[in-house]
């Protein structure tokens, strides 16, 4: 068994995103295509027989008690293993972007022990104790860029032609729960049809969620007038606030200061698909 493993935890892009309802609890019910990019986190691990987990932050801090040290505390409680682990992270997904970086994070997590410490749980198992760390964690889990509908649990594996995408981030963040409580969020949508999506990939749809993100945080707006005047068409991921545009070619090079950007691939599976069944 092998006692280090280091690997990537890759970010999405939302192609689109729209509500379509919500439950009688409150939580919104969603249709959407998540993307995976290479736009990845980078994660060490090192087997500790004596049951600590510690994390090292290589490059950006972290909270204490972060979506990585949450997943492989629950896996260990799960399960009962006395093994521990020593993770060590070079974070570049940036934080408050509506990219996932945590959710993949905490998936990678949990795929990596679960080989790591010798556990052998199945994929079903995994997204069990996934879907309780936050709702993207399955996705990533899956392994499949996906069509995701209900809170974002239920999935359906979509292929999606070889592209590229610049992705701005502006410097100020934004919280999900304030996007999701704002009296102007449209919450109604008609329900999106899959083969709607598939005769226009990158054009599909909307983020029903940006008008109440760019209210929020004006440096979205200011990214995507800044796509606009470059001759490209922009949208939100997720609950924001990086916006991005499909490409032909880096452009990167020419993206303001105020903004981090970089020039994507996407991805055709999860690094890491496969590691679990």
């Amino acid at each position: 068994m092998k006692s280090i493993y280091d690997i990537c935890a890759p970010a999405k892009l939302n192609l689109f995103l729209h509500i379509v309802g919500r439950r009688p609890d409150g939580y919104h019910l969603l249709e959407s295509v998540f993307m995976l990019i290479d736009w990845s986190d980078t994660l060490h691990f090192e087997l500790r027989t004596h049951g600590q987990i510690s994390r090292e932050d290589l490059t950006t801090p972290l909270p204490p008690h972060d979506l990585i040290l949450r997943a492989a505390q629950a896996l260990q409680q799960a399960t009962g293993t006395r093994h521990g682990a020593h993770i060590a992270i070079d974070k570049q997904v940036p934080a408050q972007a509506g990219m996932g970086g945590g959710s993949s994070d905490a998936a990678s997590t949990l795929l990596v022990l679960n080989r790591l410490w010798g556990l052998k749980l199945s994929l079903s198992s995994l997204m069990t104790i996934g879907l309780k760390l936050g709702a993207d964690v399955p996705f990533f889990l899956g392994g499949h860029n996906a069509w995701v509908t209900g809170i974002g649990e239920t999935m359906q594996p979509v292929d999606i032609p070889p592209a590229r995408f610049l992705v701005l981030k502006p410097a100020a963040g934004l919280e999900t729960q304030r996007i999701f409580s704002h009296p102007d969020l449209k919450r109604d949508t008609e329900p999106a049809i899959l083969t709607g999506f598939a005769a226009d990939a990158f054009g599909y749809g909307r983020n029903d969620l940006q008008g109440v993100a760019q209210q929020l945080c004006p440096e979205i707006s200011q990214a995507l007038f800044w796509l606009k005047d470059s001759g490209l068409k922009g949208r939100m991921t997720g609950s924001g606030s990086a916006v991005f545009a499909q490409i032909l070619h880096d452009v990167e090079a020419c993206v303001p200061d105020q903004f981090q950007g970089k020039s994507c691939k996407n991805l055709p599976v999860h690094p890491l698909q496969g590691w679990a069944v």
